[in-house]
């Protein structure tokens, strides 16, 4: 079940995000990264986050624990600096944020440990069905905490929900960016993982995850008549991405192929 926590610290800004998120207290002790609803995609960012998130955490990968966070107006005064200042004052109300993991630090693809065939492909799998642009060489959205590999900052991800129009012709594109995927060279076992997901993924579970999103975040869109609607799309767009795996499986396992 997700909480909801109110922020009562703000310890520090993560400069390297372009969203500016932060390092916040919560009031059952703990430090969550927050994502603020004021930056960048603003509350779209987070509809991403929380739907890719719980996603990833139902086919078994490992998503630092999300929670709603309630911002304070109160927050915002004490802040000296103009441009957080601005954040925060901006992102009053409901946020999103990750469970801090202290100590991880980032997947290099240089490096060893190197993932096993299983983990990568499922994880490359996944960010092909969220249509995740953001795990590459570059910016790999990995870290190692405990010995094992984490999957944070899913914000980029829906990105069809920019632009509102035809949901389901986007739940049948075969997300070419795969070729750039941090993992694509170790996921060698692309039809097991998709075999796995698809035993493990329905629209019960969409329908459960995309229930949960803040009516505050899903606003005003001009396509839907009310919030019901506008959840609708969301999970017609995963159920109909879901029976169409074949596309952008085999868009994986082309682009794996150029490369190795």
């Amino acid at each position: 079940m997700v909480r909801t926590l109110n922020a009562t610290r703000y310890i520090t800004p993560l400069r390297e995000g372009g969203s500016m998120p932060a390092i916040v207290e919560t009031d059952d002790g703990g430090q969550y990264v927050m994502k603020f609803v004021g930056a960048g995609q603003g509350r779209k960012a987070l509809i991403a986050e929380w739907i890719a998130g719980e996603i990833g955490r139902a086919l078994d990968l490992r998503v630092p624990d999300l929670a709603f966070i309630e911002l304070d107006a109160a927050f915002a005064p004490s802040e000296p600096d103009p441009e957080i200042y601005d954040l925060l004052r901006m992102s009053v109300g409901l946020n999103l944020g990750l469970r801090y993991l202290p100590g991880a630090f980032a997947f290099n693809p240089v490096l060893k440990p190197a993932p096993d065939a299983e983990l990568a492909s499922r994880i490359v799998w996944f960010d092909a069905f969220v249509t995740n642009i953001d795990r590459t060489a570059r910016n790999t959205n990995l870290l190692w905490w405990q010995k094992e590999l984490w999957l944070i900052d899913h914000g980029a991800s829906l990105y069809f929900h920019h632009r509102w129009g035809d949901h389901l012709g986007a739940s049948r594109t075969a997300f070419s960016l795969v070729q750039d995927h941090v993992l694509l060279r170790w996921a060698s076992a692309l039809s097991d993982a998709d075999a796995f997901a698809r035993a493990r993924l329905n629209q019960d579970t969409f329908q459960q995850i995309v229930a949960r999103v803040p009516d505050a975040w899903l606003g005003d869109e001009p396509q839907f008549a009310n919030l019901t609607e506008h959840r609708r799309a969301y999970v017609e767009f995963l159920v109909n991405r879901l029976e169409s795996s074949a596309i952008f499986l085999q868009e994986a396992k082309d682009a794996r192929a150029r490369r190795v």
